[in-house]
């Protein structure tokens, strides 16, 4: 038996009158899902525990079977893993986003923030203006690593752990609230303002009307992560496919196996094809388990754009949950599939939160004649429910049945 996991980074979202009072699941055409709903158990998971913050850290943690309340020690320290910082126990790894904020003719604090990934701006356009700011701003106790695309790393020796705001949750909003406590990274900040809005990369990009990386934004502070191995938890080997750097952190932490797809980049445009191609042939030969880790329906939410993220679905599904489950059947070979979000991101509210989440069960050699099809309310309706979301495993690996 093969375990697949397909993930739909911020994929639950709310009833939206501009969908007929539907939501971007259930109005997608997804006709892999559909069928398969068919033949599958549906219902809601809880993947956030009460009291944390809703992320897609302590959600894919969830997933994976590891308590977030137990092994989560902030979101960039995971990210630090998959770029290979090497943290000290002393260290404190923090996000370093290269965002866009509004360039107005006022104090930087009054500056309202636009984008939280530039305009989903490349990683080879992010390095250099990376190494401008590392130039000038790096030391012995600040160090810059390069990530992927807006997504980047601040290593802050001997550092302490601070309660940071995550751009994604204050979009449209002037940006002196949301600001960090700490003097020297506050400087930082402002000096990479200063450095980065008048970078002639960023004055090309604004002249092809493409939103400039003009700021540096650190959230997601931690420390050096302690995961257990996921072979060693679960007894079986497992493989990542994900084009961020948090989902291979968390892969590096637990002792997976990590596979680079060309053109993955968690955009709309993704290579979605070879997603599941690369966990095709890592099932194929040796690994038991895929972790398929799908970004764009979350960056869809955080856009707030309800038209792309009914795209980003219906790309999910017929793109990997369609051909890969063709593949896996035409040899024969003998899976359980979980499809799920890790935490909704509605386009109403362009940011995460802590409500449940539709899950999809496939086991490819049981008999099931259902009537459902897959997406938040019929999942509610099922009447099946996962409180806490650590134990979504064990449900696809059957060990409670």
């Amino acid at each position: 038996m093969k375990y697949i996991v397909v993930l739909g980074d911020g994929m639950a979202d709310e009833e939206l009158e501009e969908l007929g009072g539907k939501t971007p699941l259930a109005y997608a055409d997804t006709p892999a899902l559909d069928r398969l709903s068919k033949q599958s158990e549906i219902g809601m998971v809880y993947t956030i525990p009460e009291g944390m913050k809703p992320g897609s850290d302590t959600a894919n943690l969830s997933v994976l079977g590891y308590d977030p309340k137990i092994y989560y020690s902030g979101r960039s320290p995971l990210e630090a893993l998959s770029i290979g910082v090497p943290m000290k126990d002393t260290d404190i790894a923090l996000r370093c986003n290269l965002v866009t904020i509004s360039e107005e003719d006022v104090p930087f604090e009054k500056q309202t923030i636009i984008d939280h990934s530039s305009g989903e701006i490349s990683t080879r356009e992010c390095g250099i203006l990376l190494e401008a700011v590392r130039k000038e701003l790096a030391d012995e106790t600040y160090q810059f690593y390069t990530g992927t695309s807006y997504r980047h790393c601040l290593i802050w020796n001997n550092g302490k752990v601070l309660e940071l705001t995550a751009p994604h949750d204050v979009l449209g909003q002037a940006i002196g609230l949301y600001l960090p406590s700490d003097e020297k990274l506050l400087c930082m900040m402002k000096r990479s303002y200063e450095i980065l809005k008048d970078h002639p990369l960023n004055q090309e990009r604004k002249r092809k009307g493409l939103n400039p990386a003009n700021c540096c934004w650190f959230w997601g502070a931690g420390t050096k992560p302690h995961l257990c191995s996921f072979e060693e938890k679960c007894g079986i080997k497992g493989v990542m496919v994900s084009a961020v750097d948090l989902l291979k952190g968390i892969a590096v932490g637990a002792g997976m196996e990590t596979v680079h797809v060309k053109g993955a980049n968690g955009g709309l445009d993704t290579n979605y094809e070879g997603k599941w191609h690369a966990a095709f042939h890592a099932l194929e030969t040796g690994c038991d388990f895929a972790y398929i880790h799908v970004e764009a329906p979350d960056e869809m939410g955080h856009q707030g754009s309800v038209e792309k993220k009914v795209k980003s679905i219906e790309y999910l599904d017929g793109r990997i949950i369609g051909p890969l489950t063709d593949a896996m059947d035409a040899v024969h070979m003998d899976y359980r599939l979980l499809v799920m979000p890790d935490h909704p991101t509605p386009v109403r509210v362009r940011t995460h939160t802590s409500d449940g989440v539709p899950y999809l069960l496939y086991d490819s050699t049981a008999h099931r004649e259902e009537k459902w099809d897959y997406n938040e309310k019929e999942a509610r309706q099922s009447g099946n429910l996962i409180r806490k979301g650590h134990t979504i495993i064990d449900k696809l690996l059957n060990r409670n049945e």
